[in-house]
């Protein structure tokens, strides 16, 4: 039986990395899509602006769970300025790619890492990220579909 998922993206949701939450984060983002129900929190550590540590908890599909463990290993060991550069092109690209409808996911991902680094930039500068809405996120997918 084909799931349409790439054994990546399998094997992600078999034995997700990164599962968890940090007692002690310097950035925690919670992102949720209304539509499909998945709820996504990312948990960053960051030392001379390098991500040290990235967890996640999410509720979701094996998608959502998939996407979730790929970006926090993609952006572990990055700069904050690098990890802003995360895609959810890139993470559905490093999963050997998504079907359509799950695509979703993959921008979830995407917000929860823009989040989690929106809430560490907050608590140690005061000044935090310029948040696309979900709307300008997910115009490029309704244009897909």
């Amino acid at each position: 039986m084909s799931t349409g998922y790439s054994s990546k993206v399998m094997e992600h949701f078999a034995n997700p990395r990164n599962v968890g939450e940090i007692p002690d984060a310097d950035g925690v983002g919670k992102v949720g899509n209304p539509v499909c129900g998945d709820i996504m929190n990312m948990y960053i550590k960051v030392k001379d602006g390098v991500i040290t540590d990235a967890k996640f908890k999410t509720f979701g599909c094996g998608a959502a769970i998939a996407t979730s463990s790929m970006a926090t290993e993609m952006i572990k060991g990055k700069t904050i300025e690098e990890a802003l550069k995360l895609t959810n092109e890139a993470v559905a690209e490093a999963l050997g790619g998504l079907p359509k409808v799950k695509m979703h996911c993959s921008v979830l991902a995407e917000q929860a890492v823009r989040s989690a680094i929106d809430d560490y930039l907050r608590r140690t500068t005061g000044k935090g990220l310029e948040m696309k809405s979900d709307e300008e996120l997910h115009e490029h997918e309704m244009a897909e579909t």
